[in-house]
């Protein structure tokens, strides 16, 4: 009777240690999973994803400034428009495609054209003014205003941005004042149904629906 009592509590001894053991192991488990998730969380949190913005884009028509820096000689600022075919003209009428890059790849263009060909050192830095980064629809609009442009706009589109025409609009023959004081006609009916003919808008430009004399 005593060694099987003795057997008993060795076997149960024995089993709870086991049991110990088991339940430890699922809490590691599952501590790693925890630890894991958090972990992978916290990357999450802290490691955004660089993403430039749309409206860090430069657009044609939009006025910019460069800046240089660290050179021989002290140069001023230019101010530069970029053109229809979205190019700038700066030092040693060097031209550079503006349009649809970033201020950082223009940045990096400009300073790549200059060092080592004309300087030794050059630090350059592109701002974009704000006061361009409008676009203007007035006229026989339901909702005329000033509106902050964010890209890929067009004649159609501003004016479906203002509420739409009005009852006394004249859809053929909207104006579209660029920057550079260019004119333009569009007849925004028939560019519904042909878009080649919806002319793109820029930073800048005004749209404008003359009232139908009808």
């Amino acid at each position: 009777m005593i060694m099987c009592r003795n057997g008993l509590l060795q076997t149960g001894k024995w089993a709870a240690m086991f049991a110990a053991a088991v339940a430890l192991s699922l809490c590691g488990c599952t501590t790693t999973q925890q630890d894991k998730r958090f972990a992978d969380l916290n990357v999450i949190e802290t490691t955004p994803p660089q993403q430039e913005s749309i409206v860090d884009t430069i657009s044609v028509g939009e006025a910019i400034t460069i800046t240089f820096a660290d050179l021989p000689i002290i140069v001023p600022p230019i101010e530069e428009r970029v053109k229809e075919d979205g190019t700038i003209t700066l030092l040693q009428n060097q031209t550079f495609k503006a349009a649809g890059k970033t201020r950082r790849e223009l940045e990096e263009e400009i300073r790549s054209a200059y060092v080592p060909k004309y300087y030794v050192n050059m630090t350059v830095s592109v701002r974009q003014q704000e006061n361009t980064r409008f676009f203007y629809i007035d006229g026989e609009v339901r909702a005329p205003a000033r509106q902050v442009y964010l890209g890929a706009m067009t004649v159609t589109k501003a004016i479906a941005s203002a509420g739409g025409f009005t009852d006394f609009a004249n859809k053929r023959r909207v104006k579209l004042i660029r920057a550079n004081g260019k004119i333009e006609t569009v007849n925004a009916k028939a560019a519904l149904d042909n878009p080649s003919l919806d002319l793109p808008v820029y930073p800048g430009d005004r749209v404008v629906v003359p009232r139908s004399i009808w």
